[in-house]
């Protein structure tokens, strides 16, 4: 009995030290209302000013943080040489009792500094800055929000570059007011032998010094116009195979984040491709869902109920999995997309922004329909990057005839700008596109040719109202009221038509045409004609 009391303890001590591998959840515990989830995937509630403290220790407001060595690309890695002998097993024994004391740390009412941290808490959160730990700070820490500090160290002295944090946020000061094909559950092995923990352990492994050596490469060329950016404007991105959410379909996830990096490449120069088999050092931005210790990454995940993911500037995503993530517009939940949104911006250069509608904010505000980037998260990733180029094709107001809910007949307008088969609607009260676009001309003006146009003429007069897409040698003739192309019209004649046939003497292709209506006359032009 003693022999088998001993052997046990010896699998016990053995499995503490090693570290062991735990199985993959086959489900999320959120799924199943029978099971109470384990308080241990609950984050830790800050209640008095001891959780306080350490909380503003995180966040940088006692300290600046320098958050970008905490993700150390030589970090010490378990090998199969780190594991202990049986001999050294063997003289493990039960220490005393004696008491524990770390370093003296002033409670946090008599501390300057923690008053002063506390004040600039409030301050950036739009809270009353009373510089006490009231009910009101509290629900404020206790908020779903990054795990990225919102005070950085000034890295300038370290690294090549100083980092665009500290850069833009001066003038963020100014402005602040407040890809493997799924996997079934059949696919996992609920009983697993000492092989196969090996061999997920040795994958976990390759994957770890696989994306430090990806961090590593991507630091010592991350200058950009003296920004911490990337150094080009194709981007490529991975929803890493080991890295899979339990609570949304792989297919899901993938959508939401080509949403994520579509809204930002609407509004700057970077163009962002999924790839899916380049090796995994040579992917520009990974991205992966874990729990607790995850991808040998420094940062603990705290399970849920706070910190929903973190990110480094040119490298990782990482997503607390425990966390409850949904799709777009569906009410409850977190929205993965608004966080997807949030910390590809930290990979691309951006800090946190204190000012209420940022995508940037620090903490997380429930989600809502059809949501945004701000003007301001706009002009930073800009300040990095600069603004879209390229030339448009053209440009028009579309001015049509439609009928209210009770029959009667307005005009209304809308301004669009066209360039390679793309389009935007530009809404002109808000001075700005709408959101979602561009968008292919063969979605929304089906029928036109799918690589867009040259011209638009509207020929509206008192008795005319015509309006014409040009492109190459021929034209489209559109009817506005039913929102469509024609293909016949009243004379029989059939679309689209040779530019020459409906306009004799004009040569094609055209650069550009308008109609005049002072003297009731369509001009065109190409080249310097």
């Amino acid at each position: 009995m003693k022999a088998v009391m001993a052997s046990q303890l010896t699998v016990c001590v053995l499995m503490a030290l090693m570290g062991c591998t735990v199985p993959e959840r086959l489900f999320h515990t959120r799924d199943h209302s029978d099971v109470e989830m384990s308080s241990s995937h609950l984050a830790e509630l800050i209640t008095d000013t001891d959780h306080a403290q350490h909380f503003l220790f995180k966040y940088g407001f006692m300290k600046p943080v320098n958050w970008e060595s905490t993700q150390s690309p030589d970090a010490d890695t378990l090998t199969d040489d780190d594991v202990f002998s049986e001999d050294t097993v063997s003289l493990v024994q039960e220490g005393t009792s004696s008491a524990r004391t770390g370093p003296h740390l002033e409670h946090p009412k008599e501390s300057p500094d923690f008053v002063k941290a506390l004040l600039e808490f409030q301050r950036v959160s739009g809270l009353p800055v009373t510089g006490v730990f009231d009910d009101a700070t509290k629900v404020a820490m206790n908020k779903p929000r990054c795990g990225v500090p919102d005070k950085e160290e000034d890295q300038s002295e370290t690294m090549e570059t100083t980092t665009a944090a500290e850069n833009l946020n001066e003038s963020y000061e100014v402005f602040n007011t407040t890809a493997t094909p799924q996997r079934n559950d059949t696919d996992v092995d609920i009983v697993q032998n000492s092989t196969s923990v090996q061999a997920e352990t040795g994958k976990q492994r390759h994957l770890q010094t696989l994306m430090r050596k990806s961090r590593r490469r991507k630091r010592s060329t991350s200058a950009l116009w003296g920004h911490a950016a990337f150094s080009k404007s194709v981007l490529t991105w991975r929803l890493i195979g080991e890295g899979y959410s339990s609570q949304l379909s792989v297919d899901e996830q993938r959508y939401i984040f080509r949403l994520a990096f579509r809204m930002w490449s609407e509004v700057s120069p970077l163009q962002f491709v999924e790839d899916v088999h380049s090796p995994l050092d040579e992917v520009d931005i990974r991205l992966g869902f874990g729990t607790g210790r995850h991808f040998g990454c420094s940062q603990r995940f705290d399970g849920a109920g706070r910190e929903f993911a973190h990110a480094w500037f040119l490298g990782d995503i990482h997503f607390d999995d425990d966390e409850h993530f949904t799709a777009p517009n569906t009410g409850n939940g977190i929205s993965l997309l608004k966080v997807a949104v949030h910390e590809i911006g930290h990979v691309l250069g951006l800090p946190h922004i204190s000012r209420s509608g940022s995508i940037m904010q620090p903490s997380y505000r429930p989600q809502d329909d059809g949501f945004e980037l701000d003007w301001l998260d706009r002009k930073a990733i800009q300040n990095l990057y600069g603004g879209c180029g390229g030339r448009f094709s053209t440009v028009f107001d579309w001015i049509r005839k439609e009928r209210t809910a009770y029959g009667e007949v307005v005009v209304r307008f809308n301004t669009y700008f066209m360039r390679n088969g793309w389009y935007w609607l530009y809404e002109n009260r808000s001075n700005r596109t709408r959101y979602g676009d561009p968008v292919s001309v063969q979605v929304g003006w089906h029928g036109l040719p799918v690589s867009g146009v040259d011209a638009y003429v509207h020929v509206w007069s008192r008795n005319t109202d015509a309006v014409y897409f040009f492109k190459g040698t021929q034209y489209w003739k559109y009817d506005s009221e039913n929102d469509q192309v024609v293909t016949e019209d009243a004379d029989g004649r059939r679309y689209p038509r040779l530019i020459s046939e409906g306009f004799p003497g004009v040569p094609s292709p055209i650069d550009t045409a308008y109609y005049d209506r002072r003297d009731a006359h369509i001009y065109f032009f190409r080249g310097s004609m």
